[in-house]
Parts: structure tokens; C-alpha cells; sequence
């Protein structure tokens, strides 16, 4: 299988040139009716192909939440493999938020399902869940790495009932969530410009100086917007990792729609705000 560049390099050329930001495409349906749209696979496929049209060429990330497509069974499957494959050919890095996670030929058939190149869901990273055991995920690391897709990796979410399983310690004295980012890190060592496996860490935690967030890998950063963080917060939240960091912000952003210059306009605010915090840090 010939792979493309490596997922860490073309994301961190992306966030150069684009700006740090990640926008999820999330049509649940209380914004499907903000955006005058009915709860179907017709205003699905008109709310998905709003956002790709107005953002795929300028911002780095479009981040599709795929249980808001799987609703709709195959149609809505259909819906999502056209916003991926019409957002990766505007442009924009596509991160299908999946968070699959399992063991085996399962896993296995996972990855292959968003990152085999042929798949027809191919993306250039998925959200996993490594909950089964991080080494669980190795079908799923080995064919990211094959075809130059990446992973990330769920590490320290932003949910309160996450802390039950991430905050745990384990015999060692280490928490789970600080075990994951150790992993990752051994995944990203010795890659330049940047390893290809992130972790999802929580933009509304806090201060995070405890944790070794220097994983030479990409933070996925949920919690800007309407969740409560603002760019100024994440040099305080990720201090010396602020430059990975790739800030997801989904309402905040498309509150502002259907209009695609509405759309557009608040991109590049949160772009600019969350690159101000980023070099000013």
C-alpha cells in the first residue's frame, strides 16, 4: 500500500499555513432546526455540504462527528463519505471522530474502515478509544502508520465521568491517562516535523502541568466555544505542548450558519484568536 506523507507533517504544515483550528461537523438536530433544517438525511446532507463548501479551503481540520451520520443508517452513512472525501479535496485534513476502540479482527476491520487509502471512508486520522488496552489499538496504529494516517488517542477528556477511568492509578503509581500519553509519545519518537499520534485532551481541565503533555504528537483540544474555554486559555491549560495543540471548536463556529460567509467569518476569528494565544505564550 503506498501511503501518503505522514499525517504529523501534513498537519503541522496545515496548521502553519491555515491557522491551529479544528471544526467539527456536528448536525445534531437541535442545530439541523437553528439552520431552518429538518431532522432528515436531506438537511444532514444540506448542513454537511454547507460547512464543507464554506470552511475545506481554509481551515486546517474539518472534524465530522460520525454518530450524527450513522443515525440516519446508510444514507447517512453516504452523506458522511461525500463531506469526507469533498473536504479532503478542498483541502482540509479530515478527522472522522469515531472513537471506535475493541480487540483483534475487530479492531482490525475498524481501522480498515476509515484508513485503509481505498476505504470509502478514509480519513486522514480517527479518534480511538484505547480503553480495551492501549495495545489494543496496534491494528489500528500499524495501518495509520502504513498508509500515513494518524490516531487520537482519548487521554484526558473533558467529561466529568471520565475521570473514574483516566484518573485511576495504576500499581506504578501513574494514572491511567498519564500511561496514555507515555504510549503516544513512544509512538511520535525521533519524528520531524511531528509524530502522527495525538491524544485528546480536554481544553476546559485546567491546569495540566502534572501531566507530560510533550508527546512530540498533535492534542486535540474539545472545549473551546460553547463549553466554556477561550484561546486565551490554552497556554495555561498545555503550557509548553501549546504549539500542537489543535483546538476543536464545533458550535461555536456553526451557530453562525447557514451562512456561508457568517461561517467563514467566525472561523478565521477563532483562528486568529487561538493563533494570538498560541505565539504570544
Amino acid at each position: 500500500m503506498s501511503g501518503l506523507e505522514p499525517f504529523g507533517a501534513r498537519l503541522r504544515r496545515a496548521m502553519d499555513e491555515r491557522g491551529p483550528l479544528c471544526v467539527g461537523i456536528d448536525p445534531h438536530a437541535s442545530l439541523l432546526a437553528e439552520w431552518g433544517l429538518n431532522d432528515d438525511v436531506a438537511g444532514l446532507e444540506r448542513f454537511s455540504r454547507t460547512v464543507v463548501e464554506a470552511l475545506a479551503d481554509r481551515v486546517a481540520v474539518l472534524k465530522p462527528q460520525s454518530a450524527f451520520f450513522e443515525r440516519f443508517g446508510s444514507r447517512g452513512l453516504a452523506v458522511l463519505e461525500a463531506s469526507v472525501a469533498e473536504a479532503r479535496a478542498a483541502g482540509a485534513l479530515v478527522v472522522t471522530d469515531a472513537k471506535r476502540g475493541d480487540i483483534g479482527s475487530t479492531m482490525a476491520a475498524y481501522a480498515e474502515s476509515f484508513l485503509h487509502k481505498d476505504a470509502p471512508l478514509f480519513s486522514d486520522a480517527l479518534t480511538v478509544s484505547p480503553y480495551l488496552g492501549y495495545g489494543s489499538l496496534s491494528p489500528a496504529v500499524a495501518l495509520a502508520r502504513e498508509s500515513g494516517a494518524g490516531l487520537f488517542v482519548l487521554a484526558l477528556t473533558s467529561n466529568p465521568e471520565g475521570g473514574e477511568v483516566q484518573h485511576a492509578v495504576r500499581s506504578d503509581g501513574r494514572n491511567v491517562g498519564a500511561t496514555m500519553l507515555a504510549h503516544l509519545s513512544a509512538e511520535n519518537a525521533g519524528e520531524e516535523p511531528l509524530g502522527s499520534f495525538g491524544a485528546v485532551v480536554g481544553a476546559t481541565l485546567g491546569d495540566l502541568s502534572s501531566y507530560d503533555l510533550d508527546i512530540n504528537g498533535p492534542l486535540l483540544a474539545p472545549g473551546i466555544g460553547a463549553q466554556g474555554a477561550t484561546p486565551a486559555d490554552l497556554p495555561g491549560v498545555f503550557g509548553t505542548a501549546v504549539r500542537n495543540v489543535v483546538p476543536n471548536v464545533s458550535r461555536g463556529v456553526l451557530r453562525h450558519g447557514p451562512d456561508t460567509v457568517a461561517l467563514r467569518d467566525a472561523a478565521e476569528r477563532f483562528a486568529e484568536e487561538i493563533r494570538h494565544a498560541v505565539t504570544s505564550s
